[in-house]
């Protein structure tokens, strides 16, 4: 090779920058949340209304436990809040008394009577408005008895926390619900009408990807669709063992039409696959003269 343009053309070539381009990143598909029901009392369970793969809303009610003495004792407790006899009849007392203590304080002004009638009829007075006081308490307290009853009612009802689908049922009508078996939930739930991504970033990536950032995400399943997630998390911690850090996108996922658990790969336009080749300097002339020559 004796051509003087060798050097020249090979020189510019490398002195070219590396075209850059995005790179994708592994990721996977995670429900938003996934919830395992349990009871927060012990009871007999009666009904089961959900099987496996059903959609439930937030409210709606998926066990339900035996509560007949439950429903008693609520019935029991309005029934006293709604009592009104004792109040009636204290009322009425109070009233009568008020009069006959007027009475008497006319008549000892004009000396029909002692002091001491007087004396004690204001006394009957007086304990008429404390009679009364304590049937009004009372009713009030079995107010607050029936809100209890009710509770204690509703608690024998378990209903659904989310918006999801029922991942797993492990109970069934006959089986006793124990709210003190921590390893067995009744129900477990997963809310999928948002999605969230996880994936693990290089720490060279550290600072070039940005909560609010529109992702490009291809899942596995159904396959070929694409799309556009946003992050919501950039972890500010990178795990010095594997030089990674972690990033969460959410994706509305309205339907349910992609499915939690698969796995997707992520186009961040920030990270790039290689980074610019820094330019070749050219060689001296004299340098370039002697490869000429050869």
């Amino acid at each position: 090779m004796n051509s003087p343009y060798f050097f020249p053309l090979a020189a510019l070539l490398c002195a070219l920058p590396v075209a850059a381009s995005a790179a994708p990143v592994d990721c996977l598909i995670e429900a938003r949340q996934t919830i395992e029901v349990r009871p927060s009392t012990e009871g007999l369970v009666t009904r089961v209304l959900v099987q496996r793969g059903d959609t439930v809303r937030a409210g709606q009610v998926l066990i339900e436990l035996d509560a007949g003495l439950e429903r008693a004792s609520a019935d029991i407790a309005k029934f006293r809040s709604q009592m009104q006899g004792a109040v009636q009849s204290r009322e009425s007392r109070l009233g009568f008394l008020a009069q006959k203590a007027t009475r008497r304080d006319k008549l000892v002004k004009e000396n029909f009577i002692s002091v001491q009638d007087r004396d004690e009829s204001a006394a009957e007075h007086r304990l008429a408005q404390a009679e009364l006081l304590d049937a009004t308490d009372a009713r009030k307290l079995a107010t607050l008895e029936y809100r209890r009853a009710s509770e204690q009612l509703r608690l024998r009802t378990i209903r659904s926390p989310i918006d999801g689908i029922v991942v797993e049922r492990l109970i069934n009508p006959g089986e006793l619900a124990d709210n003190r078996d921590i390893r067995k939930p009744l129900l477990k739930l997963a809310e999928i009408n948002v999605l969230h991504i996880e994936a693990l970033m290089p720490s060279s990536a550290y600072g070039t990807v940005k909560a609010g950032e529109q992702v490009a995400v291809t899942p596995e399943q159904p396959a070929g669709k694409r799309l556009n997630a946003t992050i919501k998390v950039v972890d500010r911690v990178i795990d010095a063992a594997s030089g990674t850090f972690g990033v969460r996108m959410e994706l509305a996922n309205p339907g349910g039409a992609i499915p939690a658990g698969v796995k997707c790969k992520a186009d961040f336009p920030t990270l790039m696959a290689r980074k610019p080749a820094p330019p070749v300097a050219a060689p001296p002339a004299t340098v370039a003269a002697r490869v000429a020559k050869k």
